[in-house]
């Protein structure tokens, strides 16, 4: 039985295999996941479909779960330090429970609903500066580490987040800048909201530095936030909300809702001696 150095080479096998199995578990030689979306866009609301394709890497790996959620980019603001989260949301299970062997292929298709408060990250064909949304892809397999695959993703606004916006427009005032904030204001579903900032003109740059939007939209309408004079985020004290008022997803007539604004501006102006 010596002698034809059978015991030389599974041995060595074994070393081999030892390796590839502890490299994969640092996620070198693994499996890996690449997602394909359908659209890169989509709409509050809405769903994101696409196709999510495994490929095994240099050993067998148990996949306990495919998951699938929307990613964002959260500023975070504590004491005089500010920082950026990648936080994800509406995360859903796609797919698990098998093995995918060395160089195997195992695709699957997926519908990723995106929730209402999801922010905006493109207007009337611009993009938004500072808004970065994202489909992350991520497999659980036990013992490993999966850096997982990252899809941008477009979210246009609904019909009437932009009816709000091209009415603030008509009112001279001009997208200055937009960024995620972590944390929760009333009526809240993500831990983050949406600040769009807006720099004003006309009557209004007289008296207010700054104006910022945030959209709290549900499948009945939309609570709409207004703040001005910022002197730091929403949750921030010495803060004053300028107006919070409720819309129908079908009021999206512009002269009416510049109207409105105005009236929410001239409110606040009364109350603190502007106008």
């Amino acid at each position: 039985m010596s002698g034809d150095g059978a015991g030389i080479i599974d041995e060595g096998d074994g070393r081999t295999m030892g390796m590839k199995r502890f490299m994969s578990r640092l996620g070198v030689g693994g499996a890996e996941v690449e997602t394909v979306l359908d659209r890169p866009e989509t709409l509050p609301g809405q769903v994101v479909t696409g196709t999510t394709t495994i490929t095994g890497g240099k050993v067998d790996q148990e996949v306990e779960k495919v998951l699938v959620s929307l990613e964002a980019t959260v500023e975070v603001e504590r004491d005089d330090s500010t920082w950026y989260e990648q936080v994800t949301f509406g995360t859903q299970q796609v797919g698990g429970g098998f093995t995918i062997n060395p160089g195997q292929q195992i695709s699957g298709r997926f519908e990723l609903p995106v929730p209402w408060q999801t922010p905006i990250t493109d207007v009337g064909g611009w993009h938004l500066r500072g808004m970065k949304i994202g489909v992350r892809t991520k497999l659980a397999i036990s013992g490993a580490v999966d850096p997982g695959d990252l899809d941008p993703v477009g979210v246009h606004p609904l019909p009437v987040q932009e009816a709000v916006l091209a009415a603030l427009g008509d009112l001279g005032f001009h997208f200055r800048s937009a960024d995620v904030e972590k944390g929760r204001l009333h009526g809240s579903e993500l831990p983050f909201y949406q600040e769009i900032e807006l720099k004003p003109a006309g009557e209004y740059a007289r008296r207010i530095s700054e104006l910022e939007v945030t959209f709290l939209v549900d499948g009945a309408g939309m609570d709409v936030v207004l703040e001005a004079d910022r002197r730091g985020g929403l949750l921030s004290s010495g803060r004053d909300e300028l107006s919070r008022f409720r819309l129908a997803h079908h009021d999206t007539d512009r002269r009416a809702l510049a109207g409105l604004l105005h009236q929410q501006l001239e409110h606040l102006g009364r109350r603190r001696g502007w106008f």
